[in-house]
């Protein structure tokens, strides 16, 4: 039995509070807010993320951050990404040496490009930076539906503990070296899912979504590479796994927040009607300039940011993706 801690009581780390107490685990799980702290106690629900999912008593819930960092096997850092940096940086003084935190949010800083691992272990460089990543919904991670995911670390003696346990009859755990491309799979994802949505709202079919996940990894894939990441690591379940789940599961936010803006709503009233951080609003604007900066074509990605920022009417971009000019598929000439 290890000793784990979960920093952020959202669904997702509820769902994965819950999943590391099933495995034997002993948990407590943290949130900054009161109000949320006093919900999970009293009702042992999360009544508006994770409805009819039990919560045992056995999980501590708690706003006390001390308590929650202090001689702790591990810790998953689970906000959403835009409070990553500030939550690290309030961790810093209570993590110890070596001590092992894995993230399990997605997404790019806007302002730095940074990643959320490179974030964390800026704020926290004393700290055992991991990511936990892939198809994981967590409506059906708390229900114990069945799914799997990859960890990566610096070291596999990191990896492999991790694995360990995470890795249950339900939720089976790879590891990986790659911890970059993770994180670039887990949070351009986001951003082809609005794309995805955003087709749904307008009306377009099966085709399109096939056409979009393609083509969107094929843009996840140029640039990750730019970057040093692995090709196999954006077309395994961190890349391409999470990229299908996000673009068509009724549970992605991404997804509805698309299709409301393929529906009329503005981006701001879809994050509204959404009620849940949309993370891929948030990686928009870094999956661009980093696509400039390394001089990687990502037409979906720059569609998208018209969308979102400029006004650009849905119509008119997908109009301006399927007129494009005409391209070999494979970007390089296979014929003879």
């Amino acid at each position: 039995m290890a000793k784990v801690s979960v920093v952020g009581a959202g669904s997702w780390g509820t769902a994965l509070a819950l999943l590391l107490h099933k495995n034997g685990h002993e948990v407590i799980l943290w949130s900054v807010i009161k109000e949320e702290v006093e919900m999970l106690r009293t009702k042992r629900e999360h009544e508006s993320k994770l409805p009819g999912v039990r919560i045992p008593e056995e999980v501590v819930v708690t706003d006390d951050l001390g308590m929650t960092l202090t001689d702790r096997d591990l810790v998953v850092l689970a906000v959403p990404s835009p409070f990553t940096r500030s939550t690290a940086h309030s961790m810093k003084e209570l993590v110890q040496d070596g001590q092992i935190i894995v993230n399990v949010a997605k997404g790019i800083e806007e302002n730095t490009l940074m990643t959320l691992s490179e974030i964390i272990e800026e704020e926290i460089p004393q700290a055992n930076v991991a990511v936990l990543s892939g198809p994981s919904h967590a409506e059906e991670v708390g229900r114990g539906l069945p799914t799997t995911c990859v960890v990566g670390a610096r070291t596999k003696e990191t990896a492999e503990y991790i694995q360990g346990l995470f890795m249950c009859p339900v939720f089976r755990v790879y590891t990986s070296p790659d911890i970059l491309g993770i994180e670039l799979g887990g949070s351009l994802k986001n951003v082809i899912a609005l794309a995805a949505g955003i087709a749904d709202g307008l009306g377009c079919g099966d085709n399109t979504k096939a056409a979009l996940i393609t083509r969107g990894i094929a843009e996840i894939k140029r640039l990750g590479i730019a970057m040093g990441a692995h090709a196999e690591t954006l077309t395994g379940l961190s890349g391409i796994g999470d990229l299908i789940v996000t673009c068509a599961s009724q549970h992605s936010r991404n997804r509805k927040a698309g299709y409301l803006m393929g529906q009329g709503y503005t981006m701001q009233e879809a994050m509204d009607e959404v009620k849940m951080v949309v993370e891929g609003v948030y990686s928009a604007k870094a999956a661009l300039t980093l696509s400039e900066k390394y001089r990687i074509d990502m037409p979906i990605v720059k569609e998208v940011n018209k969308v979102l920022f400029e006004g650009k009417k849905p119509a008119d971009a997908l109009s301006e993706l399927m007129m494009r000019v005409k391209k070999d598929e494979t970007g390089e000439s296979l014929w003879k």
